[in-house]
């Protein structure tokens, strides 16, 4: 069993930045495929970011690509989200999910991951 918890979530002002954390047990984060989802009120949980477990493969939704950043600290079994230039549209609650077996082209598929944490708020103010 995988347990994951999240931290790092608040409040911040448009153009700042926030980091993320997922803090893993039960299990080594190198073993897991792990990814970080996010939902809005009335809106549908949507990928956000993915780690593959052996090679490291990293993979971004076109809308955060190139102000978001996927990192592990295997060390420290925690993966992390970095976020920059955050946005009044990157509100939303951010989840950390984790597969012991995925099939990598099914990574932004929510129902792909069987473990999850409980959640992170993150408000951006415009």
């Amino acid at each position: 069993q995988v347990q994951l918890v999240e931290s790092g979530g608040g409040l911040v002002q448009a153009g700042g930045s926030l980091r993320l954390s997922c803090a893993a047990s039960g299990r080594t984060i190198s073993t897991l495929y792990m990814g970080w989802f996010r939902q809005a009120p009335g809106k549908d949980r949507e990928f956000v970011a993915a780690i593959y477990r052996s090679s490291g493969n990293l993979d971004y939704a076109d809308s955060v690509k190139g102000r978001f950043t996927i990192s592990r600290d295997n060390a420290k079994n925690t993966m992390y989200l970095q976020m920059n230039s955050l946005q009044h549209e990157d509100t939303a609650a951010y989840y950390c999910a984790a597969a012991q077996n995925l099939i990598w082209g099914t990574r932004r598929t929510a129902g792909s991951y069987n473990y999850w944490g409980q959640g992170t708020q993150v408000t951006v103010s415009s």
